[in-house]
């Protein structure tokens, strides 16, 4: 379930080195970057950074992953990290224009699943950029909890209780697709 997992419309892999052109690719484009932490360097860079990400998630201190289509299509990423204690951060989302409809309802629903069931964790953390409206009502409409906020972000947390009580509506609505 780690390495990959699948739902109606899209899979969460495992990034791997030759991912690398497309993780560049998708946070140095402007239409995706903007709420996102800058990144710099080459697609050579990029390999190596996640080489070396490889070494965390083999300690399962860090899970990144390619978001595809069913077809095999990559549509985005996303990543978990800071898993300790019961608990994890999630991030580094992004969804280009080959998501399929209900992309981000997908994705955060496989990915909850991956940290929940997968590793039996019990609280997700994160922190959303205050001006990323689209995010904040995404989160907003799923059930996190918000936690506090500073003049640039909002932080939120969501519990696994909270999830496996919408976990079918989630289901439902990714596969009436």
């Amino acid at each position: 379930m780690l390495r990959r997992i699948e739902g109606p419309n899209l899979v969460l892999r495992l990034i791997r080195p030759d991912d690398a052109a497309y993780v560049r690719a998708l946070r140095t484009d402007p239409r995706y970057n903007a709420h996102l932490s800058p990144v710099q360097g080459t697609v050579e860079d990029q390999r190596r950074w996640i080489e070396g990400y490889k070494e965390r998630e083999a300690g399962l201190g860090e899970l990144y992953y390619v978001i595809e289509r069913r077809d095999g299509t990559r549509c985005g990423l996303v990543r978990l990290y800071d898993i300790k204690g019961g608990s994890f951060t999630w991030g580094s989302w992004i969804l280009d224009e080959h998501k399929p409809p209900k992309a981000a309802l997908e994705s955060a629903t496989l990915l909850y699943m991956v940290a929940f069931d997968g590793l039996g964790l019990s609280t997700a953390t994160f922190d959303v950029r205050r001006e990323n409206a689209t995010t904040l009502a995404f989160h907003r409409r799923f059930g996190a909890t918000e936690t506090g906020e500073t003049a640039q972000d909002v932080y939120f947390t969501y519990p696994r209780e909270r999830f496996e009580t919408d976990r079918t509506t989630h289901w439902t609505v990714c596969a009436s697709v």
